[in-house]
C-alpha cells in the first residue's frame, strides 16, 4: 500500500485489553458514525492509515452494530501511540477481500474429506472467512473439535455458507465483540 485510500476519516482512543494480560496490542472501537458507512455490519477487511502510517486489517463485529481494530505492536511503535492516546485514522474497504488463514486442524479435516475440500475451493474468501471464524469463536477445544466436523459435513453436502452464523456479533451470546478494556 503506497498511499492512504479515500475513506472514513475519524478519532478514536486506543485502549491496552484487559485480557491478555501484558499483551503488547491495542484496540479502539471505531464511533458508529464511521462503522455505518462500512458495507457490512460483519467483518470487513479495509486499507487505512493510523497517525499517518499505513496498514491493512480486518475489522471486527463489536456486537453492539459497531466494529473494533487490533492494533499490533508494530503499527503502534511506528505511529508512536499507545493505549491513552486519541488516535486519528483514515480507512476504506478494500476492493477484494483477502485469503484468510486456514488453521492447520481445519486444513487437515478438509483434506482428509475430498467433497468437502471441493466446496471450500470454490467459496468465496468471505464464506471462507466466516466458516473459520464460526469454527474459532467456541471456547471450548471441544467445541471446536465438533464445529470443524460440522463443517466438513455441510461443506461436502455443498452448503456454502456458515449457516445462522451471526456475523454482526449482535444477536451471539457474547462470543463476538470488542475486548474489555484494562482498567
Amino acid at each position: 500500500m503506497d498511499k492512504a485510500p479515500a475513506g472514513i476519516r475519524f478519532k478514536a482512543t486506543l485502549q491496552r485489553p484487559a485480557q491478555p494480560k501484558g499483551a503488547s496490542w491495542r484496540f479502539l472501537v471505531l464511533p458508529a458514525a464511521a462503522s455505518a458507512r462500512l458495507p457490512t455490519r460483519g467483518m470487513v477487511t479495509v486499507d487505512g492509515t493510523l497517525e499517518g502510517q499505513p496498514f491493512q486489517a480486518t475489522l471486527e463485529p463489536d456486537g453492539k452494530g459497531s466494529h473494533w481494530l487490533k492494533v499490533e505492536k508494530k503499527l503502534r511503535e511506528a505511529a508512536g501511540v499507545d493505549a491513552g492516546d486519541t488516535v486519528a485514522l483514515e480507512v476504506a474497504p478494500v476492493a477484494r477481500e483477502p485469503e484468510p488463514k486456514v488453521p492447520a486442524d481445519l486444513r487437515r479435516a478438509l483434506s482428509a474429506h475430498p467433497a468437502a475440500l471441493a466446496t471450500w475451493k470454490d467459496i468465496t474468501a468471505v464464506a471462507r472467512r466466516d466458516w473459520i471464524h464460526w469454527i474459532t469463536s467456541g471456547k471450548k477445544a471441544e467445541t471446536r473439535a465438533r464445529r470443524i466436523a460440522t463443517a466438513c459435513d455441510k461443506l461436502a453436502s455443498g452448503m456454502r455458507r456458515a449457516c445462522c452464523f451471526d456475523r454482526s456479533g449482535m444477536y451471539s451470546q457474547g462470543n463476538m465483540g470488542a475486548p474489555e478494556a484494562a482498567a
